[in-house]
């Protein structure tokens, strides 16, 4: 019998798999922050924004409560505020776009790359108006968007990048990673990105002297010294444990992103090798990017994409959809005006795509099985030629 046929289920994602190596040095992490007292900011926070800054080609890390502050945070330090508007791919996750209404700004939705799925610098140039104050690019999935021309057309323009790196934690474009390119860079440690914490952290990249200086003081109420406030803030702080875990994890990245590679590299020849490339599109990587693969993507043509997850479910192998519903469609969006026509690039992602475990440590022989079930699918629906049975 076929091994792929009895292997055990395969999950989209196994963040306990990934800790359980690291978890003697992590409670001693813990342990240490405990008996510091040092709950709030603190050495382990430092130490943590200078790995972060140094990886990602900048001179200043700030650390936040989430990825969702960061980039609210980021906004604010930029004076982004009601009258203006903000360039941002409709195809991506809902923090990228609450933070600009939560400000009084206005989310202005730009179509995607079909390749990529990354924000298309063409329709961002023909998006820019008076109003506009910043172009919010999400380098989705671990790939870096089109860096060039996004900032010479905000440099054009006068107005800021801000880099949503919440996927792409060590990626680049053309040698230079993300983060350190656009005027700000916006990272996320929740649990399941390629470097994440035990819960909810961010943290905020720049080389603008006078940006930085005005985010530390942002994330703390915008008090300095104690008591006196510059400007009105809010309360996103890194905690001590949070950074004392990522301390310990961080040295492991080039790890997990090697491995990350090396599986999206076996996706790519189990999927040839059992002739599904005719039928499925996989994921591209772009010239010039480092791509990190936090997500892997497939392209399920003709309206076969759920019925497609629903078999992988029953089979019990993990996948997702990332995302079914672009922003521009929303409930919460909806009065903005957009159709579904507007952006059709966008539209034709979210009916698509199909994301399969990619973490770390899968297996060979789990992405043997996820390869086999689709495979399965693609023969019922003579998409791909039966395979033969194996001889007794």
């Amino acid at each position: 019998m076929d091994a792929a046929r009895t292997a055990s289920p395969v999950p989209l994602l196994d963040v306990a798999r990934g800790n359980q190596p690291l978890m003697d040095a992590i409670m001693q992490a813990i342990r240490r922050v405990c008996e510091s007292g040092w709950f709030v900011l603190g050495p382990e926070v430092q130490q943590i924004e200078e790995s972060m800054a140094e990886l990602h080609g900048a001179r200043h890390g700030i650390g936040c409560a989430s990825g969702s502050d960061a980039l609210l945070l980021s906004l604010m330090a930029c004076d982004i505020g009601p009258g203006d508007e903000v360039l941002v791919p409709s195809f991506t996750f809902f923090a990228t776009a609450s933070c600009i209404t939560r400000l009084g700004a206005t989310p202005v939705w730009v179509d995607i790359d079909p390749v990529t799925c990354n924000i298309c610098p063409e329709a961002a140039a023909a998006a820019m108006t008076p109003a506009t104050k910043a172009i919010i690019p999400v380098h989705l999935f671990g790939q870096a968007a089109e860096m060039t021309a996004l900032c010479d057309i905000a440099a054009s323009f006068g107005v800021r990048v801000i880099e949503d790196c919440a996927q792409a934690h060590g990626a680049a474009y053309y040698g230079s990673p993300v983060g350190g390119i656009g005027d700000i860079g916006c990272f996320s440690f929740y649990p399941t990105k390629n470097l994440g914490g035990f819960g909810d952290a961010g943290m905020i990249v720049t080389n603008n002297d006078e940006l930085a200086q005005k985010l530390r003081l942002l994330r703390v109420h915008g008090m300095h010294p104690r008591y006196y406030h510059q400007l009105i803030g809010i309360n996103s702080r890194l905690d001590a444990i949070q950074a004392a875990v990522l301390n310990v994890k961080f040295p492991r990245l080039a790890l997990w992103t090697a491995q990350r590679q090396a599986n999206a590299a076996s996706y790519h020849r189990l999927f040839e090798q059992a002739g599904l490339t005719r039928w499925l599109t996989l994921p591209a990587t772009a010239d010039g990017r480092r791509h990190v693969w936090n997500q892997y993507t497939l392209r399920i043509p003709d309206g076969h994409r759920d019925s497609l997850r629903a078999r992988l479910m029953d089979a019990k192998v993990g996948s997702e959809i990332y995302y079914p519903l672009a922003l521009h469609e929303q409930a919460c969006f909806r009065h903005l005006g957009y159709g579904r026509a507007n952006l059709p690039h966008t539209l034709q992602a979210t009916n698509e795509v199909l994301h399969l475990p990619i973490f770390p440590e899968l297996t060979q022989p789990e992405q043997q099985v996820v390869v086999d079930r689709i495979a399965d699918y693609a023969a019922g629906i003579g998409a791909i030629p039966r395979r033969q049975p194996l001889a007794a």
